[in-house]
Order: structure tokens, then C-alpha cells, then sequence
């Protein structure tokens, strides 16, 4: 890609994303994602309705009249994207790719993360380790996530999930808030995400799109895997083929919803046919009510 498109693509997404953090979702990702704990800001008069545990008892012995210590939350939090980018990415049929959307709820993640004095960083994997981008403030570093977004093209097409984790718990020591953003068509880390979420907050980011879940009938089609590079026809006209795809669909369905709840993950599943600014704001409000 020309730098000079690259950059309009970059700009494009900053103005839209940006707009949408700004607007949108500061306030709601302040209350869901909460900071390490309280630290003491100052002491003030007490007054009636304040708890007396808080009281200062040096400070009133002093001046011989109630004063309470005052603590605010410790806002600064580290924020990971872990940033599935395999071959079954690059694939949506309505209106956009799962990688552009991938990529702009990225940029609404990362923007309201430095809009609250947050670091940002991002890991790109594959069934490797793709990329590694260390937590970083700034409008800058924001923009170079971005650009990675938009061009980065991987080694590997295939996914592990497990692999990105364990380099994810290895590498990043703090607690941090991770999100996993994935179509999640694989298996086998279930144990991983157990561990991972004990060491930090994990939040899983499904990503779909609806001709994964049925398919119309429109004749015989070829279907290539886009991390296997496998050719095969399927005859659409069929009944039994239509209704065992959204069976094997919803099977999936019901092993991710069952997967995330035991491994006490909060999850939302976002299809590239819709806005993502919904499910995103009722999982914000869903972790706020908690």
C-alpha cells in the first residue's frame, strides 16, 4: 500500500474511532474497567454521612475536630489487544471484512484507553507470535497501532490461541486489561485462558460473520478455508446440507458460550453485518453492574 493512502486510511479511521470513543464509550469503559485499587488524595472536615472508619485520628487529635482521609481510585490501568490475525480474518460477506472491523474496534479500545491515561499495546498472532508492541501512552503510538492494523500482513495463515496467551502471561508481568479478539474457530486453549484470566482481567471479543452460521440456497459453491487453503463444493440446494451448517453453527455457539462462562470470561460476540458500538456498550454495562 502507498504511504499516501496508508495514511488517509489511518487518518479516516482516527477521525471515526475517535469520535465514537469520545462520544460513545469514555465513561462507560471508566466505570467497567476499574483501576488497581484506592490511594490516599487528602484530608477534609468530617461530615455527617461520611464513614466514620475513614476518620483521621491523628489529624482530628490535633485539631481537636473530626477529619476524614480521602481516597480516589488508582486510574492508571495497562491495556492489551490481542489481535487474532490468521487467514479466516479476511473473510465477511456483508458489510465489511472481520479484519477492518477488528481493526477500527481496536482503535475505539485504544482511544478511549489514552482518553483515561491508560497505556495501550497490541499483539498480533497467528499460530505464532506475528508482532509485540509493548504498552505505550500517546496519540502517536495510537496512530502507529493503527497503521500496523491496517497493513500488517502475517507469516502464518493458521490461529493459536493457546501460544498467543501463554506469550501474552509470559511477557506482560502487571495485571492488565487484555482483550482477545478472535472468530475463535479453533480449539484447544481452554486451560490457557483459565490462566490467563487469573492473572489479568480477559476480556474475549467474538467476531463473526452471519455465512458462517447459514447459507443460502444459491446452487453449488467453493468453499476455500482461508487457513488451509482447501478447495471444496458444497450443494447449497440441499436441505440437509443448509440445516447441518446452522447446527455445526449453533454447536459452536453453545461450546464459546460455555468455554467463556467456565473460565470466567466476559464475552460478547460482534457479526460484521452490524454496528459494534451495541454490543460493545452492553458489555461495558454488564461489567459495571457486576
Amino acid at each position: 500500500m502507498e504511504t499516501t493512502e496508508l495514511l488517509k486510511k489511518v487518518r479516516k479511521i482516527e477521525i471515526k474511532t475517535r469520535g465514537i470513543s469520545n462520544q460513545i464509550f469514555s465513561g462507560e469503559y471508566h466505570s467497567a474497567f476499574k483501576g488497581r485499587g484506592m490511594a490516599f488524595s487528602e484530608v477534609r472536615e468530617y461530615q455527617p454521612g461520611d464513614d466514620i472508619r475513614a476518620i483521621d485520628w491523628n489529624v482530628t487529635a490535633r485539631f481537636n475536630h473530626p477529619y476524614i482521609k480521602v481516597f480516589e481510585e488508582e486510574r492508571e490501568l495497562t491495556v492489551m489487544l490481542l489481535v487474532d490475525v490468521s487467514g479466516s480474518e479476511n473473510f465477511g460477506t456483508q458489510k465489511q471484512l472481520k479484519k477492518d472491523m477488528i481493526t477500527e474496534i481496536c482503535a475505539v479500545l485504544a482511544f478511549s484507553a489514552i482518553k483515561n491515561n491508560d497505556k495501550i499495546g497490541i499483539l498480533f498472532f497467528s499460530d505464532k507470535i506475528e508482532k509485540y508492541i509493548p504498552p505505550k501512552k500517546g496519540k502517536s503510538h495510537i496512530l502507529r497501532i493503527i497503521r500496523d492494523l491496517i497493513e500488517f500482513r502475517p507469516e502464518s495463515k493458521k490461529t493459536n490461541i493457546e501460544q498467543a496467551l501463554r506469550f501474552f502471561t509470559n511477557v506482560v508481568k502487571k495485571r492488565s486489561i487484555a482483550f482477545l479478539i478472535s472468530d475463535f474457530i479453533t480449539e484447544g486453549y481452554k486451560d490457557a485462558l483459565k490462566i490467563t484470566n487469573k492473572k489479568h482481567d480477559l476480556v474475549a471479543l467474538r467476531i463473526y460473520d452471519k455465512r458462517e452460521q447459514e447459507v443460502p440456497n444459491i446452487g453449488f459453491v467453493k468453499l476455500k478455508d482461508g487457513e488451509s487453503g482447501k478447495l471444496r463444493w458444497i450443494d447449497t440446494t440441499s436441505a440437509i446440507v443448509r440445516n447441518q451448517y446452522i447446527v455445526n453453527s449453533k454447536k459452536r455457539d453453545a461450546y464459546l458460550k460455555d468455554l467463556f462462562n467456565k473460565c470466567g470470561v466476559d464475552t460478547t460476540s460482534i457479526g460484521t453485518h452490524e454496528s459494534y458500538i451495541q454490543p460493545l456498550m452492553n458489555l461495558f454495562k454488564r461489567r459495571n453492574s457486576k
